[in-house]
């Protein structure tokens, strides 16, 4: 690349380019509360998440292999891979399918934004995490979650108190998923994001495919065309092109400014309500959509010279 062409990558371009990509993943997942309530009511949990997994696991090694990167061979790399599809996927897939069933989208979105706060506990917990914490760090994830609760409306948390205990702790065991899988993930820096992304959901796959056989024998179950649909969705767009940027904002953005998209998610998934399902949009929801983006503004804001920091 001639010295030209090089120049005319700013580091402000580059953050711009990770923010919209963090955006892009925000909508995309924000997208998927509702998917999963299309297909829930004729798919079950176990079901929709080993085809949701597969599918985009298929997916992704056919990208990967046509990228011309072989998968790798060491045991040691693809127990990593397990455990992070467990942790990024299987688990938190499933956690929130169920949860979803018992209690309100809303609410449901509420308890799932809550991922950056598990991350900024566990890295001053353990010191682990290769991003330092500051203080407009610390600021952005309590804006985040402010805005969070005002975007949703105070409405939600009526539900609490009846909603099924077991579905909350289920979608909030799911945010603790998610906040440790960016940490677990930043050990495949040196991989490229496809190839991980494709280890990761592959591992997902084997690891829910018995489980939904024996569970709940899926030959048996007669879903809708919509629902048939919505876990395709979910499958491609949701899981297999949101797994690429994902692997890929771990390393630019690290752990805390890749989980600051849950605010967004659940900011998204309200607008998405909206527009799709008719829902009401608020003054206190536009407000709440400011101080989300604020928040994630703050955390993912570098530190110096406006770089985004590496972490490969």
């Amino acid at each position: 690349m001639s010295t030209q062409a090089q120049s005319t990558t700013s580091p402000q371009t580059t953050l711009a380019l990770e923010i919209g990509l963090l955006l892009l993943l925000s909508l995309i997942w924000g997208s998927s509360f509702t998917l999963i309530k299309i297909a829930i009511p004729t798919i079950p949990p176990f079901t929709m998440v080993a085809a949701r997994v597969t599918i985009a696991a298929a997916l992704l090694v056919l990208i990967a292999r046509a990228q011309g990167h072989a998968l790798p061979g060491q045991g040691s790399l693809w127990a990593a891979f397990f455990v992070q599809g467990l942790l990024q996927s299987a688990l938190p897939f499933t956690l929130i399918s169920w949860g979803e069933a018992h209690i309100t989208s809303g609410l449901a979105g509420v308890l799932n934004a809550t991922p950056p706060m598990f991350v900024l506990v566990i890295t001053l917990m353990t010191g682990r995490g290769r991003q330092s914490v500051s203080g407009p760090k610390i600021i952005g994830v309590c804006l985040g979650l402010v805005g969070v609760a005002v975007t949703i409306g105070s409405d939600q948390f009526a539900g609490i108190a009846t909603a099924a205990p077991l579905a909350q702790a289920a979608v909030l065991g799911a945010s603790l998923c998610y906040a440790l899988a960016p940490i677990w993930g930043q050990r495949f820096s040196e991989l490229p994001a496809i190839v991980t992304a494709a280890g990761a959901m592959s591992g997902a796959a084997i690891l829910m495919l018995p489980a939904a056989a024996v569970l709940e024998q899926p030959w048996t179950l007669a879903p809708t065309t919509q629902a048939v649909a919505a876990v395709i969705a979910l499958a491609v767009v949701c899981t297999a092109l949101a797994m690429v940027i994902y692997f890929r904002l771990i390393r630019t953005l690290g752990p805390l400014g890749t989980t600051s998209g849950s605010y967004l998610r659940a900011g998204f998934a309200v607008a998405l309500g909206s527009a799709w399902l008719g829902e009401r949009f608020t003054w206190s929801t536009l407000l709440g959509m400011i101080l989300i983006l604020t928040g994630v503004i703050a955390v993912t804001m570098p530190r110096r010279n406006g770089t985004v920091v590496s972490n490969r």
